[in-house]
């Protein structure tokens, strides 16, 4: 649906208080859904207040997983909330850290823009902050969501808090409202649910110039009228507009108990916005499917981040993703490359899986142990899906098991391997800086007609989203064909590998390419589409 009202861009701020990971990015691209339901054109902005230019040199077990969109900007994991929510494909321009401010501002000084003038947090950072923002509204948006990452009273923040409270003045109050994510922690003894955080939480924002026009109350409990009634007193807020944020057992029934919470109906008004009546369209099955469906399947998930989920999010969704279309309940189950199978043996781990994933990663912590789990899958008939790194550890186990190439491996593990058949990219060779120098984003990708993903894509021609220093080495790619692994998918010039299969065996794909950044909740990703048919196959 579209709407057809004209209207001035009007901008959202979403910030958090009392903890961190409270859940501002689950809420904020709900919010995008609410409203992009009701036909409005909505972009989201992630403002990270840390000082690294991009989260792409950052541990996964610091910052969870590194999304890329299709200009290749490595970003914040939200980003890829907001995409799977609002099903749009957002840019670099969606995520602006504090070191890319200060590396603009910087810049704009060693060129002579502020000639005669001290260059200050305020106006000059501030501005550049203000410019990030409104250069997505300039992109013709009726919404702009802006996040603000980090907690209310973080130091670092400030500079971002104080570039949101002048938007107001440069817009218009009339075109600004502030929503402000809490919490209400319920005391464990008696259950009493306590206002007192939020009231805090509330009075810091307010002493930087910011009264929050909305609440969104995270809690594992119904709010009372009681509990509403004291944060609207004591926050200055509107009842109407305390909304309750209930856990949910989705995060896709996230939009709709925010849209029973009556949070569309506040912002509407508020803003005063002219829209078309909601419209959910595929949202409300995949919800259903995703708690309804009486199949099951279990994932092994082999990797070496396993001990934060959030380092594979966008792998997780994927796989709900396929799951919700196909009717299955997906049991992911976490096992560590290195702990785990490295110090015991495959068997243990995943012999009672119905499917072996084997997503991306750096380094040669756990490769073993990923390499172990491969040619258990390949052996035993197992389903199996190799992700970047996941697709050069197939590569590496089927060159030593299968070709007889003893000691096989990629240089970024063995420098001196006699068969190097995982090597730097040839452009990547003299590369010094480590920060986004990789193959980043959006390529085109050739598929074999005669493969198991021309069936699946439908299509010749296709395109997905990269991130990797390291390449299949064409060297040993007809000795490898030539003992039964098809290369079906190249880059269009033919010189990279992009896609490998087992024809004979019921599902082994890998792809160098990360196809989990491309699915969304009622348009599943075809790779995952494909292996959890081959894996509900599998346990039958």
């Amino acid at each position: 649906i579209k709407n057809n009202f004209k209207m001035q861009t009007k901008y959202i701020f979403v910030t958090g208080g009392v903890v961190s990971s409270i859940g501002k990015g689950i809420v904020a691209a709900s919010l995008g859904r609410l409203l992009k339901n009701r036909g409005l054109s909505v972009s989201i902005i992630k403002l990270d207040p840390y000082i690294n230019i991009d989260a792409g040199t950052m541990s996964p077990f610091q910052h969870g997983e590194v999304f890329v969109t299709e200009d290749g900007a490595e970003t914040d994991l939200d980003l890829g909330h907001y995409e799977r929510f609002i099903d749009t494909a957002l840019s670099r321009k969606n995520n602006v850290t504090a070191g890319r401010v200060y590396q603009n501002v910087i810049n704009k000084e060693r060129k002579g823009d502020y000639l005669s003038g001290t260059v200050q947090v305020i106006p000059h950072i501030t501005d550049e902050i203000k410019e990030s923002i409104k250069a997505i509204a300039q992109e013709g948006f009726q919404i702009v969501i802006t996040e603000i990452g980090g907690t209310v009273g973080d130091i670092e923040g400030l500079p971002f808090i104080e570039a949101i409270r002048q938007i107001k003045k440069d817009v218009g109050r009339e075109n600004v409202l502030y929503l402000h994510v809490t919490l209400v922690p319920s005391i464990s003894t008696n259950g009493e649910q306590k206002t007192k955080p939020t009231q805090h939480s509330v009075k810091e924002l307010r002493s930087y110039g910011i009264q929050p026009d909305i609440l969104v109350c995270r809690t594992d409990k119904a709010l009372p009228p009681s509990v509403k009634e004291k944060l609207s007193l004591f926050c200055d807020v509107d009842i109407a507009a305390v909304i309750e944020g209930r856990d949910v057992e989705s995060i896709y029934d996230v939009p709709l108990a925010l849209e029973t919470a009556g949070l569309a109906k506040q912002i509407i008004e508020r803003l005063n916005i002219k829209c078309n009546e909601a419209k959910w369209n595929g949202w409300l099955e995949v919800a259903n499917n995703l708690k309804k469906a009486e199949k099951t399947v279990s994932i092994a998930i082999v990797g070496k981040y396993v001990a934060l989920s959030d380092a594979y999010i966008s792998v997780c969704e994927s796989l709900k993703h396929a799951g919700a279309k196909l009717g299955c309940k997906i049991n992911i189950k976490w096992v560590h490359a290195d702990e785990q199978i490295e110090k015991s043996d495959a068997k243990s781990f995943v012999g009672d899986v119905d499917g072996i994933l084997v997503p991306g990663g750096f380094g040669d912590r756990g490769i073993e142990g990923k390499i172990e789990a491969i040619r258990y899958a390949r052996e035993n008939n197992i389903p199996f899906l190799g992700l970047c790194l996941g697709m050069q550890c197939a590569i590496i186990e089927y060159a030593r098991d299968v070709c007889d190439m003893n000691g096989a491996n990629s240089t970024e593990f063995d420098a001196k391997t006699p068969y190097p058949v995982i090597d730097l990219m040839e452009h990547q060779k003299d590369v010094v800086n480590r920060g986004g120098t990789m193959r980043l984003g959006k390529w085109d990708c050739k598929v074999a007609t005669d493969s198991q993903l021309f069936k699946l894509y439908g299509k010749e021609l296709i395109s997905e989203r990269h991130r990797h220093r390291y390449e299949v080495n064409n060297k040993y790619i007809d000795i490898l064909s030539k003992k039964g692994l098809k290369f079906s998918g190249m880059s269009p010039d033919g010189k990279l590998v992009e896609i490998i299969e087992l024809p004979e065996h019921k599902w082994f794909v890998a792809s160098q390419f990360h196809p989990e950044f491309k699915s969304r909740p009622d348009n599943p990703h075809p790779l995952f589409v494909g292996f959890i048919q081959a894996a509900m196959k599998n346990k039958q």
